[in-house]
């Protein structure tokens, strides 16, 4: 009937209400048959149909559609087909009472839908904005979807359109049904003759998808095209587009919205080519951040093979105890070889020409340590010391903070990574290290193995962050300056880092900077560990006449009072004298953390030096004198 308004009495507009009803009754075989009776005679008669899913006269769109999937994927189609999409009183509202014209008010006390509302405001006025790329008809293709058995499903609505350089490829399964299939060619259309004169004169035309969203007939070539419901980015080869179309698979009244394709050209390399492989047809969610993924392989699979949930276990497992009352070194010659491994095929991969072998023999004799890395072992070994700082300092070091799975996990990963940066820069290896965890995507593998030891997302996130940090501050204890203010100016720099403050999730309300108190004493405690440990790994190098490069140099060599580099570790005493050092500076953090009611000010402001003598006096007698 709407079709006769148009062609025969030649209306510009008509309401199409086989949208509303066919789709609604499913009879998805008939409004296909419908468009392409309509494409077949003139395609520019779509433009013409008003689509809509209620009127008046109607039912409410809720009552005929629900508020489900199948609501949503109509609706899609409403605003991505050629024509002029028509929105109901009270549709998007989710309103159940049928407004007339006769109506002065309404009669039931309904309020809005907010599921509703959300859902259109995320998945469907978002492509309202579109309109432009969806509202024409010179580039509108529809396609039969073809199942593995050879028929077409005739429940499944996928068409495209485009609109200059931009594309969109659109899919609606309107049954409850699972189905798959490939869309390749187009139902067949009627295109005028250019230069006949003779407006009425025609021919039927048929096109593939590749030649319906112009894609280059080129193996060197691929299309990268985004989801507008999902999110997730897809990579297609577009010569294979051009020869067999796209597989797509849908359950029961989904959809999807293909826009935003773009064209890029494979090189030498074939990365594209080895991404599309490896997908397989599988979206992303970041096209680019795949394809790092593809180029940094090499380096992904070396660290695997040496820093891998079951090398982390078997750390664990031969810790030092009284059972294993030894390390066992043949453990970590095995991961010392594989870590070596690691850092050849890096070193490769990046072209640099510095020697891998000192690093490997650092991060050995770091988890040898490690092994033995324990409040107990500390206190039998340099408990000579009458020191009450260092017996409260192996007391904060806690025992049952050390022996938790987690609290090792991140240990051992921040060993394997910290002195990374030496492949590249001796003397700025932290900073050069830090970033490589970043460039080289290392964050996955790092995250990938803390949820295989049994942490959650968010566990495995945070202790991410952790060991970012660990990195990039641990030499923070190393500083030459005076005594006095020492504590202050350590945790000024440290909060001087935009990764630091937000880690403790720094931010500013009503002109004031506040803190985590959780996170701060979180870091305060890791912070305290790793200089521990260094202090000990130094230690012991010096006792077994190991060479190994301190993290913190110079501040080992002034904390303990030597003139040479070589013998500032010579007893026990003098490592106790660093450990109770290290504890005084974060004691006084934490001090300073109780009365700071979670200001970033009032923190600092807590470890102002004090005055000297003469100043204390001189301010005392001037408020007695007054």
């Amino acid at each position: 009937m709407e079709g006769y308004f148009v062609r025969t009495l030649g209306m510009h507009r008509v309401y199409n209400s086989a949208f509303m009803n066919m789709l609604k009754n499913e009879e998805n075989q008939k409004y296909r048959y419908t468009i392409k009776n309509t494409i077949e005679f003139d395609p520019e008669v779509l433009k013409r149909y008003v689509n809509f899913m209620n009127n008046p006269d109607e039912e409410t769109a809720i009552a005929q559609f629900g508020d489900g999937d199948k609501y949503f994927g109509v609706c899609m189609m409403m605003v991505t087909m050629p024509g002029l999409p028509m929105f109901g009183h009270g549709q998007i509202e989710g309103f159940r009472e049928k407004y007339g014209m006769e109506y002065t008010r309404g009669y039931m006390d309904e309020q809005p839908n907010q599921y509703l509302i959300e859902r259109h405001e995320r998945e469907i006025f978002a492509l309202l904005t579109k309109r432009y790329l969806f509202a024409g008809v010179e580039n509108f293709r529809l396609y039969d979807f073809f199942t593995p058995d050879g028929s077409v499903n005739e429940n499944v609505f996928a068409y495209s359109n485009r609109f200059q350089e931009e594309r969109a490829l659109v899919v609606f399964h309107n049954t409850f049904q699972h189905t798959t299939g490939w869309i390749n060619t187009s139902a067949a259309y009627a295109e005028k003759l250019d230069g006949s004169g003779n407006e009425t004169e025609k021919r039927l035309v048929q096109k593939n998808l590749g030649e319906g969203l112009n894609l280059p007939n080129d193996d060197n070539y691929f299309c990268i095209f985004r989801d507008f419901i999902s999110g997730l980015e897809y990579i297609r080869n577009c010569r294979s587009i051009w020869d067999q179309g796209m597989f797509i698979e849908l359950n029961a009244f989904k959809y999807q919205v293909f826009v935003d394709f773009r064209i890029v050209q494979d090189d030498e390399v074939r990365l594209y080519n080895r991404l599309s492989t490896q997908l397989n047809g599988r979206g992303v969610y970041n096209i680019e951040e795949a394809l790092r993924e593809v180029y940094l392989q090499p380096i992904h699979h070396a660290l695997w093979s040496c820093m891998n949930v079951d090398t982390l276990n078997k750390l664990m497992q031969h810790r030092v105890s009284k059972e294993h009352p030894q390390v066992d070194e043949k453990v970590l010659v095995e991961i010392k070889h594989s870590y070596f491994s690691f850092l050849n095929t890096a070193k490769n991969f990046e072209k640099t020409t510095d020697e891998v072998e000192p690093i490997a023999n650092e991060v050995f004799q770091e988890l040898k340590v490690a092994l033995a890395f324990k409040p107990e072992i500390i206190r039998a070994k340099y408990g000579s010391s009458t020191s009450r700082k260092f017996k409260s300092a192996i007391k904060y070091l806690d025992d049952r903070f050390l022996e938790n799975s987690f609290t090792q996990g991140i240990l051992f990963c921040w060993i394997f990574f910290r002195r990374l940066g030496k492949l590249f820069n001796k003397e700025g290896f932290i900073t050069s290290g830090r970033s490589l965890i970043d460039e080289w995507m290392l964050h996955k593998i790092i995250e990938a193995n803390f949820r295989q030891l049994g942490m959650s997302e968010d566990q495995s996130s945070h202790s991410l962050s952790i060991i970012k940090l660990l990195v990039s501050h641990q030499n923070w204890a190393d500083e030459n300056g005076p005594k006095k203010g020492r504590e202050r100016r350590l945790l000024t720099r440290r909060l001087n880092d935009p990764e630091f403050q937000s880690y403790l999730g720094v931010n500013r309300y009503d002109g004031i900077l506040w803190y985590n108190k959780e996170a701060f004493e979180t870091i305060v405690k890791w912070l305290f560990t790793i200089d521990t440990f260094d202090i000990l790994v130094e230690a012991e190098a010096e006792q077994s006449g190991t060479r190994i490069e301190p993290a913190n140099k110079a501040g080992s060599a002034k904390a303990m009072g030597s003139k040479s580099g070589t013998d500032f570790l010579n007893s026990a005493e003098r490592v106790a004298k660093r450990i109770a050092e290290t504890y005084k500076i974060v004691e006084q953090w934490l001090k300073a953390k109780e009365g700071s009611e979670y200001q970033v000010a009032k923190l600092l402001g807590a470890l102002e030096a004090p005055a000297s003598g003469k100043q204390r006096t001189r301010k005392t007698k001037k408020k007695s004198s007054s």
